[in-house]
């Protein structure tokens, strides 16, 4: 099938929640696609900064192909050896002791909230982000994205989150209350242009939320995992 019969197909059953590409990608290696029309493209996406080895590399088709001929998903229910390695690799090498695993990083994040809050005790719920962030399609995410064109269509939204001007430590600090337990924030901001919060700023807030007794939640969906060089 080519390119249009494809897109005619994907069209007549999936919501249109996104404005896709008028291509039907079928094939993928290293960073090269090839659509359904045979056209080649330099991917530059990488599946929203997902694919960061590309796509069909050796090690990773081998060890998906090994993993799936001995077990596929048993839920967190029980406990697998692979899980468990990853989650050693990975405090093994970053600041955590602990691991969540998530579907997504909107999941991730409101695991995070979720978890800020019920630290931070009753009466204590505001979270402050910045403006022009994302940080998630759900609704609490939503709430907590600092870009208003996200916002409109689903209020009434979650209540407390307030949103601080970017890149001016001072307008932290005039939001913070009795109220907050948190500031959440993206090292480097990526939906609203590649916008990077300076070392110099993220060690005010970091100073901020130790002076007032707030937790700070990163949000590396544009960092992490070794794309900006180190794993976080």
């Amino acid at each position: 099938m080519n390119n249009q019969e494809l897109i005619n197909r994907g069209e007549s059953v999936f919501v249109g929640t996104y404005s896709r590409f008028p291509a039907a990608m079928v094939r993928g290696e290293g960073c090269r696609l090839w659509d359904a029309d045979g056209k080649e493209y330099l991917d530059f996406l990488a599946g929203i900064a997902v694919c960061s080895l590309g796509h069909c590399h050796p090690a990773v088709t081998e060890a998906v192909q090994k993993q799936a001929a001995e077990l596929m998903h048993v839920s967190n229910l029980f406990h697998t050896k692979p899980q468990i390695e990853l989650a050693e690799l990975l405090t093994a090498n970053s600041f955590a002791d602990r691991v969540f695993m998530a579907n997504s990083g909107a999941e991730a994040n409101e695991a995070a909230i979720k978890l800020a809050r019920i630290y931070s005790g009753e009466g204590r719920y505001e979270i402050i982000s910045l403006s022009g962030s994302f940080h998630g399609r759900t609704l609490a995410t939503v709430a907590a994205t600092g870009q208003p064109k996200f916002h409109q269509g689903f209020e009434p939204l979650p209540a407390g989150f307030v949103h601080a001007g970017f890149g001016d430590p001072r307008k932290i600090e005039e939001l913070i209350t009795e109220k907050t337990c948190a500031v959440l924030c993206e090292p480097l901001q990526g939906e609203s242009g590649v916008r990077p919060l300076e070392q110099e700023y993220l060690q005010t807030i970091r100073d901020l939320c130790d002076r007032h007794g707030l937790l700070l939640i990163f949000d590396e969906v544009q960092t992490g995992i070794g794309r900006t060089g180190s794993l976080f």
